[in-house]
C-alpha cells in the first residue's frame, strides 16, 4: 500500500493471519496450516459469518512443491501469497500483511506453531469479554506437552547470555534468576496474567486497530527482539494478557542452536533493543 492510498475499511466479522516463511520445512508448515484450518473451522461452527484471511509472506523458498494451498481456498479462506520482495526479515515481512489487513483481529503466527482446535474460539471469547485487552499471548507448550515460559520481564544482558548461550548444565546454576526473568512465579496452566512486559512473537493475537496504530513491527530488527520491541510499545495503547485457555504447540528453538549466523543476528538485534529501551547489565 503506497502512502497516498486509503487504508482498507475494517471488517468487524473478520480475522486475518500472517505467516512469514523463509525456506520452510514442508511437513512442519503443513502441520501449522492444517491446525489453523481446523481452528477456523471450529470458530465458524459457532460464528458462521466470520471471514478468515490468510497472508503467507514468502521471504524466499516457498513453492507449490513445498505446500499445496488449494485446500485452504476450498475451505473458504481468503488467501494471499505476498512474494517477490526478497528476505526482508521477520518483522518487515509481517508488516507487508498487516498494512493490507482489514480485519477486526489479526494473528501473527509462526510456521512452527500448531493451534489447538479451540484456540481461536477462546481468543475471540476473551477479547469480547475484555475490551481493554489489545494483545493476547497463549499457553505455549513444547512437543512433550510441557509449558514453555515465553513471557518475560525486562531482560538484563546477563539474562540473555545465560538463557541463550550457556549449556543446560551450566544454566542450572542460574535457575532462580532465570525463573524470575521467565515469570515462572506467575505463569501457569490456569491463571490469567495481565500485563506481562514481553510476550513471544510466535503467536500474537491482536486487535487489528491496536496493531495498526503501532504500525506493526519496527523494521529495524531483521530477526530477534522485534517481538520484545512490539510488546513494550503495545503497553502504551492497550493491555497485554496471558490467557492459558488459548493453547498452542511450539516447535521452535533458540538462536544458539541454529548456528553462527543466527548468533550474529541475535546480537545485532539485542544491541538495537537495548539502545532503544535502555541497557540493563546484571
Amino acid at each position: 500500500m503506497n502512502a497516498s492510498s486509503a487504508p482498507p475499511a475494517t471488517e468487524t466479522n473478520a480475522i486475518s493471519v500472517s505467516v512469514v516463511v523463509y525456506r520452510p520445512e514442508p511437513s512442519q508448515l503443513r502441520h501449522t496450516l492444517d491446525s489453523l484450518r481446523a481452528a477456523v473451522d471450529a470458530l465458524r461452527a459457532i460464528r458462521p459469518d466470520f471471514v478468515a484471511e490468510l497472508f503467507i509472506v514468502d521471504n524466499g523458498g516457498l513453492s507449490d512443491a513445498v505446500i499445496d494451498l488449494a485446500p485452504l481456498r476450498r475451505r473458504g479462506f481468503r488467501l494471499s501469497v505476498i512474494a517477490g520482495h526478497g528476505n526482508v526479515g521477520y518483522g518487515r515481512g509481517h508488516n507487508l500483511a498487516i498494512e493490507r489487513a482489514s480485519s477486526r483481529f489479526h494473528l501473527v503466527l509462526n510456521p512452527d506453531i500448531d493451534l489447538d482446535r479451540e484456540a481461536l474460539i477462546q481468543a475471540f471469547d476473551f477479547f469480547e469479554q475484555h475490551p481493554e485487552a489489545g494483545l493476547l499471548t497463549p499457553r505455549i507448550g513444547d512437543e512433550r506437552g510441557h509449558l514453555q515460559y515465553l513471557c518475560r520481564r525486562y531482560p538484563t544482558l546477563l539474562d540473555l547470555l545465560i538463557r541463550g548461550f550457556l549449556p543446560h548444565h551450566v544454566r542450572q546454576l542460574f535457575s532462580i534468576r532465570l525463573a524470575a526473568y521467565e515469570m515462572r512465579d506467575l505463569i501457569n496452566e490456569r491463571d490469567i496474567v495481565w500485563d506481562p512486559p514481553i510476550v513471544s512473537g510466535c503467536f500474537m493475537f491482536f486487535r487489528t486497530s491496536v496493531l495498526k496504530r503501532l504500525a506493526g513491527f519496527d523494521p529495524r530488527y531483521f530477526l530477534y527482539f522485534e517481538d520484545y520491541d512490539l510488546s513494550l510499545r503495545t503497553h502504551e495503547l492497550a493491555r497485554v494478557v496471558y490467557a492459558p485457555t488459548v493453547r498452542v504447540l511450539h516447535h521452535g528453538g533458540g538462536a544458539a542452536r541454529k548456528g553462527s549466523a543466527h548468533i550474529r543476528m541475535f546480537t545485532a538485534s539485542a544491541v538495537k533493543f537495548f539502545n532503544r529501551f535502555g541497557w540493563k547489565w546484571l
